[in-house]
């Protein structure tokens, strides 16, 4: 690792206001649409005032950062991939109070900055200071990375947690106690209480619910898990990958499971003697109008439909006769972040871990290094991952 030192005047002045040096940083960028990731050398400023920088030792393969590479998600390119992360802060920017150099830290998707409008009335999943999650520019319309040309890079969520280390707002540090894993503490920074969240706070899935989940995936199956938890008679999950179908069952607590949404839909005519499902929640890779269609299909009286994935960019994924609506009474939502509080959330989903409610180590079925990145989305695609998870040379 590089470190570029200033005078010594000029050093003792630096690590006082701005937390440090630049250093060099080994990150994986996409520079454009369907041109996978270069893994290169960056720059990386120091944290600013509420900043931090965060060593990294692991990173979540989430399906969000393909949708960048495939020309799915409307960002500003170059951008440093990678949303999921946890690591060491190395150090901090001026007015920062929440953490301190040495601490372990989960980066948190969303940040919370606890006093915006969204963050004061209980939805810190909505914070104002997360508006620039797709260029990666700080509040202060800046960049962090810097390539060899000297142009601004961008880390998604303004995290870029495909990168040995990143700068992050105070505000999307959640601490993470000494006994979790740092691969574990990853998962928690967007995943598990995406899928969690998805069926517990946005579903509101209660005891004795017959739940349809779409996508058993990174997110999906921790929507199983949630459902499960809320206590659901049926969770039903809808996946065309049998190996996913089988982890959802054996795993995570889906009690059937069908590769089509028509074998489940007659499934779930029968079981429920045609008043079909409570709730029906999507979390596929991308959201369809055939699956919301489906979806919709299934869902009974006073039902709801939540919708967690992305569409594909220029796609109306949900158009809904509005008969089919009002006759059932039906309800349509979507849902970010799962509805969770990550200051709450994040430390509440480690405590059902620790307790054995929670399955955290069987959602990752493989460890990367980050030159395998590409290998790792080629494997995502492939349906062989529930979540894959970069493990940073330290």
């Amino acid at each position: 690792m590089a470190i570029t030192t200033p005078t010594a005047a000029s050093e003792q002045s630096t690590s006082a206001l701005t937390g440090g040096a630049t250093l060099t940083t080994r990150a994986a960028v996409a520079r454009g649409p369907h041109d996978g990731w270069q893994v290169t050398d960056l720059q990386l400023d120091p944290p600013k005032e509420h900043e931090v920088r965060v060593k990294l030792h692991a990173s979540g393969l989430c399906h969000s950062d393909h949708h960048i590479t495939a020309g799915d998600a409307p960002v500003r390119f170059p951008i440093v991939g990678g949303h999921e992360g946890a690591g060491i802060v190395e150090s901090v920017g001026p007015s920062v109070t929440r953490v301190k150099p040495g601490d372990r830290v989960v980066c948190a998707y969303i940040p919370a900055c606890g006093y915006c409008r969204p963050c004061s009335t209980g939805h810190q999943n909505m914070c104002v200071k997360g508006l620039n999650a797709g260029t990666g520019m700080f509040l202060d319309d800046t960049f962090r990375f810097h390539d060899g040309d000297g142009e601004d890079v961008g880390g998604f969520c303004t995290l870029g947690t495909f990168s040995q280390y990143t700068v992050l707002s105070e505000y999307a540090a959640v601490p993470l106690p000494d006994d979790i894993p740092f691969e574990l503490g990853a998962l928690v920074g967007c995943g598990v209480p995406t899928g969690w969240g998805s069926a517990v706070y946005a579903a509101e899935v209660r005891a004795g619910d017959t739940v349809v989940i779409f996508g058993a995936g990174g997110v999906g199956s921790n929507a199983v898990q949630g459902a499960r938890y809320a206590g659901a008679k049926n969770v039903i999950v809808v996946d065309p990958v049998a190996f996913k179908r089988e982890s959802a069952l054996e795993l995570f607590g889906a009690t059937h499971a069908f590769a089509t949404a028509q074998e489940a839909h007659d499934f779930v005519v029968e079981t429920t003697w045609g008043q079909l499902a409570d709730k029906v929640i999507i979390t596929a890779d991308a959201v369809t109008q055939e699956m919301a269609n489906a979806g919709i299909a299934m869902t009974g009286k006073g039902g709801k439909l939540t919708i967690t994935s992305v569409g594909h960019l220029n796609e109306q994924a949900v158009t809904i006769h509005a008969g089919l609506l009002i006759s059932y009474q039906r309800q349509i939502r979507g849902a970010l972040f799962g509805d969770c509080n990550p200051l709450y959330d994040i430390p509440k989903l480690l405590g059902l871990y620790r307790t054995g409610d929670l399955k955290l180590e069987e959602l990752i079925t493989r460890k990367y290094t980050l030159d395998e990145v590409n290998t790792a989305y080629e494997d995502l695609l492939a349906g062989r991952n529930i979540r894959g998870i970069i493990v940073h040379e330290q």
